[in-house]
């Protein structure tokens, strides 16, 4: 089975779950293609926590959730050594960090502390307890949710944490017919539970090394570059996108040209990801808030005046 098939038999397997979410269960697929984790930002009720666990029952991956609130402790996620007078030694007790599908809901509940335990083991894939390193089980993926509406009580992401996140994406709310659907799918029983593996991980995981592969063109790294350049000179921006996001934008456009079937990336693949992997690092000055300017507009201008790069004709 080609890698276009699996992938959109996973997809296929979400809708059974998630109704007429299609491309945001395609910008999973792609944030755990590429290594990376998704910031998954909306209203408590929409499905962010069926999505995550129909993710996970599909490619057979452990599951884990973890539930922040203000009292959480790092220890709480990353695990804890814990003394036994029996043998006087020190075992390590693993904390929900150590799966492979990961959904920290409400993330900005908790204090900034124990919001940074997931740094590392969101970028080396690893945690540190008493100074032992130990890894975390191949594939790890992160899909943090927050509500956008409710922000008492709640500690901001800071930019270092955000940078971590490969895609921000918001779900919304279905459409009246997709509602009915997905009441009349409730009534008798819960869809989830009837959810099947359809790809194994270790198949994830050859997808993950295949979409390595998948070839960007010089002229499509130079367009991607000079996306990125021009977020950190635009007037209404603080702080622009930096080369992490760059290099964000290159794997997540190999991860979607995989997707769709191709083995090269397009300048269409990088302009429909381009919001998601800048809206959540391009910090606006207060001017643009006073404005009314988002960061999304900002990308669409920054999108619309850059010279898109023509495709090379074999041989030239």
């Amino acid at each position: 089975m080609k890698a276009k098939d699996r992938l959109n038999a996973v997809i296929d397997n979400i809708e059974k779950v998630i109704i007429g979410k299609r491309d945001i269960a395609e910008l999973s697929m792609v944030a755990m293609l590429s290594h990376g984790h998704v910031l998954l930002e909306d209203v408590p009720g929409v499905g962010k926590t069926m999505l995550v666990r129909a993710l996970a029952k599909s490619v057979g991956a452990e599951f884990k959730r973890i539930q922040f609130t203000p009292d959480l402790l790092p220890s709480d996620v990353i695990g804890v050594s814990i003394y036994n007078p029996k043998d006087m030694e020190f075992h390590f007790r693993p904390g929900p960090i150590m799966g492979n599908i990961i959904l920290a809901d409400e993330i900005n509940r908790t204090s900034p502390k124990t919001q940074s335990s997931l740094l590392e083991a969101m970028e080396e894939a690893s945690v540190t307890i008493d100074g032992v390193t130990m890894p975390i089980p191949k594939p790890f993926f992160v899909m943090a949710t927050q509500n956008p509406i409710e922000y008492e009580g709640t500690y901001p992401l800071p930019e270092a944490q955000l940078d971590r996140f490969l895609l921000k994406v918001k779900m919304g709310y279905p459409s009246p017919k997709e509602e009915m659907e997905v009441l009349s799918r409730a009534q008798l029983s819960a869809p989830i539970e009837d959810l099947e593996e359809v790809i194994s991980l270790e198949e994830v995981l050859a997808l993950q090394e295949e979409v390595k592969k998948i070839n960007v063109d010089e002229t499509i790294r130079s367009y991607i570059v000079e996306l990125t350049r021009q977020t950190r000179n635009d007037p209404y921006v603080y702080l622009g996108v930096s080369p992490r996001g760059s290099i964000a934008l290159m794997k997540a456009s190999q991860a979607y040209a995989m997707l769709k079937g191709r083995d090269y990336v397009t300048p269409d693949d990088v302009q429909y990801l381009a919001k998601f992997v800048f809206g959540h690092r391009i910090m606006l000055r207060s001017e643009a808030r006073y404005d009314g300017i988002t960061a999304d507009e900002i990308t669409d201008r920054i999108l619309a005046k850059t010279r898109v790069p023509v495709q090379r004709l074999v041989g030239q």
